[in-house]
């Protein structure tokens, strides 16, 4: 890095003295000059020390001047990583999100249904309740972070003829092929498209993102290098937090998330049904199964019912596992029958108290027939010492 200051001629016949040279070149070349410099050639540096009306030197060679053309183009470089990202749909999510942006020195701006003004300003973002005043601000990226049901309504309620024609559109849905689609269909083709999935939330990313899944698909994206460049500064928004960066399709995507995060959902709200409780002696598994439905409880049912609806895969999923369970129950009472043919009992031990030989025979007898009667499989909870639930 050359930098240059400006000096008066000195004449030809008398070399300068130490003194002379250092009373020479006080003035500098402003900053407009700098920047026009840097852009020249060397013939072109000649012609112009020509026309100025001082001679130029060479001061120092990367030496940190006051306009260091390194490091104000590294500073421009900066500014230019840092977006502009609107979030609609600011909540739990869209807030654990904006977080991390602002975080990493990008402006964010929030919209949502409910009034999220102080909580916005609380982090450094700011609020627009009506999406045209939001448009207006000509976010680089929209960030569609709604629930999946109503992805499609808020979409077709942005005012698109505000934004600027090459705007990135983001969205972070569990499910992949629909919010493709919706978007494809919605937006025009001068808008850029990538389909993205953080695989974790408030709970599982409290703390850390690293090493955390991050799916993504560059559905739709300009030519253009300012277009390239920053869907590469979204995507580094998250490499920076340690995500693990995962590139596949949509249809990939939704595939493997049936038979991971549908299935995952899914147990939970069937523990939940049940009403489990802690107790004096949870073993690790069982603290396990009430994290779990901690973890599927406190998301919303409209993204389990959207995972369900909005994934193909989702049906196919659901069959399995309700064959999984009958296959298990059949194992089940094959071993019950089993045991109901083979126990002998030798003066009543290894049963209940006082229970004679083939009294356990019986008990389970009436188990596996109330079990196969029709609107009794209820009643087994009433049957004997020997209670399945």
């Amino acid at each position: 890095m050359i930098s240059f200051s400006s000096t008066q001629p000195t004449p030809a016949a008398q070399p300068p003295t130490a003194s002379a040279s250092s009373a020479a070149g006080t003035s500098r070349l402003s900053h407009h000059h700098v920047n026009k410099l840097s852009s020249l050639s060397l013939p072109q540096l000649h012609q112009y020390s020509g026309r100025y009306r001082h001679g130029l030197r060479v001061r120092a060679i990367d030496a940190a001047q006051p306009y260091d053309c390194e490091a104000h183009l590294m500073n421009r470089f900066t500014q230019s990583a840092k977006l502009k990202i609107a979030i609609i749909g600011f909540g739990n999510f869209g807030q654990f999100l904006a977080k991390a942006f602002i975080r990493q020195g990008h402006t964010v701006y929030a919209h949502s249904r409910s009034n999220y003004l102080s909580v916005a300003q609380s982090m450094g973002a700011a609020f627009f309740s009506d999406l045209h005043d939001l448009c207006e601000q000509h976010p680089d990226v929209i960030l569609i972070c709604t629930s999946i049901i109503s992805t499609e309504s808020v979409l077709k309620s942005l005012p698109l003829q505000r934004l600027r024609r090459n705007t990135l559109f983001v969205d972070v849905l569990s499910v992949k092929e629909f919010p493709k689609n919706i978007f494809l269909q919605v937006l025009p083709p001068y808008f850029d498209i990538l389909c993205t999935h953080p695989m974790f939330g408030p709970e599982s990313g409290k703390y850390s993102w690293q090493n955390l899944p991050f799916v993504f698909e560059k559905v739709r994206i300009g030519n253009e290098d300012s277009r390239l460049s920053r869907v590469e500064n979204f995507l580094d928004i998250f490499k920076k937090e340690g995500c693990r960066m995962v590139e596949m399709t949509c249809a990939e995507h939704d595939k493997y998330a049936a038979g991971t995060q549908f299935i995952t959902h899914t147990m939970g709200r069937i523990l939940e049904k049940l009403l489990l409780d802690s107790t004096p002696i949870n073993t690790k598994g069982y603290e396990t199964l009430l994290d779990l439905v901690d973890n599927t409880a406190s998301d919303s049912f409209d993204l389990y019912y959207g995972l369900f609806m909005y994934n193909k895969n989702a049906m196919e999923q659901l069959e399995r596992l309700d064959l999984a369970f009958e296959a298990l129950k059949r194992v089940i009472w094959t071993s019950a029958r089993d045991f109901k043919e083979a126990v002998v009992w030798e003066g009543g031990g290894g049963g209940p108290e006082g229970a004679a030989p083939g009294e356990v025979a019986q008990e389970w007898g009436s188990i596996l027939a109330a079990w196969h009667a029709p609107g009794e499989c209820r009643r087994r909870k009433q049957l004997g010492w020997f209670r399945l639930y």
